[in-house]
């Protein structure tokens, strides 16, 4: 018989966290559909809820990240490491404003400067990463956050193909139908980033308690 996780949680807070987590991603969902009905002035725009919603997600995360890493102190290199990812890809989410705003290709420097000295310090503190990261691969957070990456990195670039989207809709076909696909996919995958964020969030909250 195997034994129990060392940081359980019951079966009633996981049937409260999983019917919010429903809720929410139906909210986004909706969110989406009444950007379409009633909002065409910014409709899946740099300005709309799908591309907003985005951004307030993805710095959600970073401001957990960050608690989990400054204030916790559990896993700090993991984190740190997902706090960088994170970070990046909200800078990337800003590349519009950045490009017209500040300098054309300034995202891409900010994301170069927050990644290479990252994984720079985590290869210097690989033996420490990987201690850390054989606890947090067996966890929930884990498996949802790698699903989140995949939804969004691979997924909606496949899925937002050009070309996929003028075989199917022929002459009908506008730009439209291909940033409306691609953009909703990337909220989604964001989404399940958030939840996963927030669930490594409780877990080392138990940890940290547990000390």
């Amino acid at each position: 018989m195997s034994s129990p996780p060392p940081w359980p949680i019951g079966f009633q807070t996981i049937l409260v966290r999983a019917v919010l987590y429903v809720l929410f991603i139906g909210a986004i969902a909706q969110g989406a559909y009444l950007e379409a009905l009633y909002l065409p002035s910014v409709r899946f725009s740099e300005l709309g809820f799908t591309e907003f919603t985005q951004t307030l997600v993805l710095a959600t995360c970073c401001a957990m990240l960050i608690y989990i890493r400054q204030v916790l102190k559990v896993w700090p290199t993991v984190t740190l490491l997902l706090l960088a990812f994170v970070a990046a890809s909200l800078v990337r989410e800003q590349d519009h404003f950045l490009d017209n705003y500040v300098a054309e290709n300034t995202w891409k420097v900010l994301v170069a400067l927050i990644i290479l000295p990252t994984l720079f310090w985590v290869v210097k503190q690989r033996q420490r990463f990987l201690a850390e990261f054989t606890h947090y691969s067996n966890t929930f957070a884990f498996g949802l956050f790698t699903a989140g990456v995949l939804t969004t990195y691979i997924f909606s670039r496949l899925y937002g193909r050009q070309e996929f989207w003028q075989a199917i809709l022929e002459d009908s076909y506008s730009g439209t139908f291909k940033s409306v696909a691609e953009e909703v996919v990337e909220l989604l995958g964001y989404s399940l980033i958030l939840i996963a964020t927030l669930e490594l969030l409780l877990l080392t909250r138990r940890i940290y308690k547990a000390r």
